[in-house]
C-alpha cells in the first residue's frame, strides 16, 4: 500500500469524526464546496512555488495539494482507486488523442 493510499484511508476514516478532534474531519464537515475552494488554494500556492524555482517549498506545497485532493474528492465520495482506474484506463493513449476524444 502507497502513502498515497494509506492517506486516502485515513481521510476516508476521519469522515464520521468529531471535527473538533481532526483536522480532516474538520474540513470536510465544510462541505464539498469549501474543501474545493481549499484544494484551490493549494495548488494555487504549489503554482508559485514552481514558478519560484524553490524546489522544497514545491515539494511541501504539492504535498498538501495532493492532501487536499483526496479529502475534496472524500467529500464528493469519489475514491482513488476510481481516480487511479482512469489514469490506468488512459495509460498508453496519447494525451492529444486522449483530449481530443473528450470534445463532443
Amino acid at each position: 500500500m502507497s502513502a498515497l493510499d494509506r492517506l486516502a484511508a485515513t481521510i476516508e476514516a476521519r469522515k464520521g469524526a468529531d471535527p473538533d478532534s481532526s483536522w480532516t474531519a474538520k474540513l470536510l464537515a465544510t462541505g464539498p464546496e469549501k474543501c474545493a475552494e481549499k484544494f484551490g488554494e493549494e495548488a494555487v500556492e504549489a503554482i508559485v512555488e514552481a514558478v519560484k524555482g524553490d524546489r522544497t517549498r514545491l515539494t511541501a506545497e504539492a504535498a498538501d495539494t495532493l492532501y487536499h485532493l483526496l479529502v475534496m474528492l472524500a467529500a464528493r465520495d469519489v475514491a482513488l482507486a476510481d481516480v487511479l482506474a482512469e489514469l490506468e484506463r488512459r495509460e498508453g493513449t496519447s494525451g492529444l488523442d486522449e483530449k481530443a476524444a473528450r470534445r463532443p
